[in-house]
């Protein structure tokens, strides 16, 4: 007891801890922002998910580092110094690496730009590699800089099931930012189903659409409805993975939106 109460101590006294030198990423969020940050080899694997091209932006990258499937006994054989983790997805796993004493870090998923920029310099005190996160940060920052201004036209996404963005987090701050004025400020709608009618009755001048699955499925069936067709709205496809994590990608999507 006396040994452990020590231990402890030494811990807290420490400045903070060591460099990390064997890092497991096991959210999709994270893999991508710690392979944009991580020295070489300092990334044993990121979770299977960065392996795949429909939801992530460096699938290349992701498979020639190593990919888990998430689970405890798998990471933990791994002998990581820092595991990185989501608030949500993995907890068991994350309870479980924790109780074998793990360090583990939990990166809050980016709701805005702001969020971005607070992510990177996170990742970058993690893993130990500020002058890697200060170089990403500010050419994140120039390609924001660098964005057009926008026209000011009424604009929502619309996604499978009729789901619409509300006036909050990540895709209505990039839409902010590339000069659009949202639907869900106008109707009052806080995110989520979107009655069609209520859509075309407020006539947006712009609709940013989603990824579409190979196989046709009633949920993706609204975005063909003839009504939907009759709209003059302008329609932009921005591909899930473009903006689903916050990113540094997610300034080129709001520069497609404001060209």
């Amino acid at each position: 007891m006396v040994i452990r109460l020590a231990a402890l101590l030494l811990c807290l006294a420490a400045p903070g801890w060591a460099a990390p030198q064997r890092v497991v990423s096991v959210n999709l969020c994270t893999d991508q922002l710690a392979m944009l940050i991580a020295a070489s080899g300092q990334l044993v694997s990121v979770s299977w998910l960065a392996g795949d091209a429909t939801v992530s932006l460096m699938p290349d990258q992701a498979r020639a580092i190593g990919l888990n499937n998430g689970g405890a006994e798998e990471i933990y054989l791994s002998r990581p110094d820092l595991v990185l983790a989501g608030p949500y997805a993995a907890r068991p796993t994350v309870q479980m690496l924790e109780r074998l004493g793990v360090r583990v870090e939990t990166v809050p998923p980016a709701s805005s730009i702001a969020g971005i920029r607070d992510n990177i310099t996170l990742m970058g005190r993690l893993l130990d590699q500020p002058a890697r996160a200060a170089a990403l940060l500010a050419s994140f920052d120039a390609d924001l800089a660098a964005i057009p201004a926008g026209t000011g036209r009424l604009a929502t996404t619309y996604a499978a099931n009729g789901l619409a963005n509300g006036d909050a987090g990540l895709s209505a701050d990039v839409m902010r930012r590339a000069g659009l004025v949202l639907l869900a400020e106008k109707l009052g709608h806080p995110g989520g189903a979107l009655p069609l009618e209520q859509l075309v009755m407020a006539a947006p001048e712009l609709i940013v659409t989603g990824s579409r699955y190979d196989t046709p499925s009633r949920a993706e069936s609204l975005l063909d409805h003839p009504a939907l067709a009759a709209l003059s709205a302008e329609r932009v496809t921005i591909e899930d993975r473009d903006w689903i994590c916050g990113l540094p990608a997610v300034a080129s999507v709001a520069a497609r939106l404001a060209e």
